[in-house]
């Protein structure tokens, strides 16, 4: 690429950060945000001069990302001993503001991964959704349809948990 890196960096960061925190909340975001900036400027010399950058950063961040999560499931979780309730997080439940925010990352984490990843993707990494059949695979429309049912689903699970009393409290 012929492009300096620090303008894609200045012009897509954001992008790749609302990945990250969409995909592993924003306690790791920060650091799969450097690895994916970090990948991106070693491939950097090689790349093809007509790639979609943003698609392709997007890509490599969600691969990041991915990686984290399977670097999670393989290692164990902290216990409180006296608590008897063996493998249980040592989080309790949120009563600040925000709680309902945690909900619904609870509700996005429970779609299917196409779906998830549409929504991810064009919702909150603002792809348009070529870009998003790009990342994802498919048809333009298959990533529309899959955005559109994961939107539909979050509606759903969203609304039942404010009803079921889940939101921490709040309407």
């Amino acid at each position: 690429m012929d492009r300096p890196f620090e303008q894609v960096v200045r012009a897509h960061g954001a992008t790749v950060l609302r990945v990250c925190r969409a995909l592993l909340g924003a306690h790791d975001a920060d650091d799969a945000w450097s690895d994916t900036f970090l990948a991106a400027l070693r491939a950097w010399p090689s790349l093809p001069p007509d790639v979609n950058v943003e698609a392709w950063l997007v890509t490599v961040a969600r691969r990041k990302a991915l990686d984290e999560l399977r670097r999670r499931a393989r290692h164990a979780l902290p216990v409180d001993p006296a608590d008897g309730a063996l493998g249980r997080p040592l989080v309790a439940a949120l009563t600040a503001p925000g709680d309902r925010d945690l909900d619904l990352w609870d509700a996005l984490g429970a779609l299917p991964d196409k779906q998830r990843r549409a929504v991810v993707l064009h919702h909150i990494g603002g792809l348009p959704y070529a870009d998003v059949a790009d990342v994802v695979g498919g048809s333009d429309a298959a990533a529309r349809r899959a955005g559109a049912d994961g939107v539909a689903a979050l509606r759903r699970t969203y609304a039942r948990a404010a009803v079921d009393g889940k939101t921490g409290g709040r309407p």
